[in-house]
């Protein structure tokens, strides 16, 4: 008794083609589609399972729905002179509406209920003008990247070299500046201490002590004020060569 014509529909229908080098694995997709109102169990089987790696290679697909079969096949030494040998099968069945085991729906199956499709495998190797057309894509593929990125590193280092000129020569101008006035502060600091080491040696009369205490104070006042100017300014060119640094 024949058996029924495939229910699923298949993509690609009668061939699975691989193309070389096979030197990693090749991948080629089986869709797999169910147009009927009833779910339908499926298999993929090989006449080379160690060859290939299918994922999955059974299942249910549900009505109205498909599925994507990936058929990988695995690294080996390809012979022009030998021709492909492969064959793929897809075996189907409608499963039944009670179905809960699916193995066991597949072990009870009746000759006639089964149905399959026969695919065979088709190998294509890249002729010399394709390999030769490949290399030379990817050279200039890789010369093009390696020259954008060479443009682009010139151009940033060229900006960045103009903005740091004009930054830096702002902020070395404003460090002589600040430098230029911290010597005048130490300075006046170191003459203001001279003064006050003479005024305390010096031997005042006793009538005289409160204009001398008073004249120190000052000095004292103007000393205090000096010294918070320095160590603003100490702040502010530490702050200047931070932002140098960064």
């Amino acid at each position: 008794m024949a058996r029924p014509e495939q229910v699923l529909l298949l993509e690609p229908q009668y061939e699975l083609r691989f193309r070389g080098p096979f030197t990693d694995v090749v991948t080629t997709t089986l869709k797999l589609a169910n147009p009927t109102d009833r779910n339908v169990c499926f298999k993929v089987k090989t006449t080379a399972p160690r060859r290939y790696c299918v994922r999955p290679n059974s299942g249910v697909i549900d009505a109205g729905t498909s599925i994507n079969v990936s058929v990988m096949l695995q690294p080996f030494d390809y012979d022009p002179n030998e021709k492909s040998k492969h064959k793929f099968m897809v075996q189907s069945l409608l499963a039944p509406t009670d179905m809960t085991d699916t193995e066991g729906v597949w072990k009870d199956a009746k000759p006639e209920e089964l149905m399959d499709s026969k695919l065979k495998c088709v190998f294509e190797m890249p002729s010399e003008n394709e390999k030769t057309h490949e290399m030379d894509s990817n050279k200039i593929s890789s010369s093009l990247s390696k020259s954008e990125s060479s443009t682009l590193s010139m151009k940033s280092m060229i900006m960045a070299s103009s903005l740091d000129d004009g930054e830096v020569k702002k902020i070395m101008e404003e460090c002589k500046r600040l430098q230029m006035e911290v010597q005048r502060l130490r300075e006046e600091n170191k003459q203001i201490r001279q003064e006050d080491d003479g005024l305390r040696m010096r031997k005042s009369p006793v009538m005289s002590a409160p204009h001398s205490s008073q004249a120190l104070r000052v000095k004292e006042e103007g000393l205090s004020s000096r010294v918070i100017a320095l160590i603003v300014l100490f702040f502010v060119m530490g702050v200047i060569v931070g932002k140098l640094a960064l």
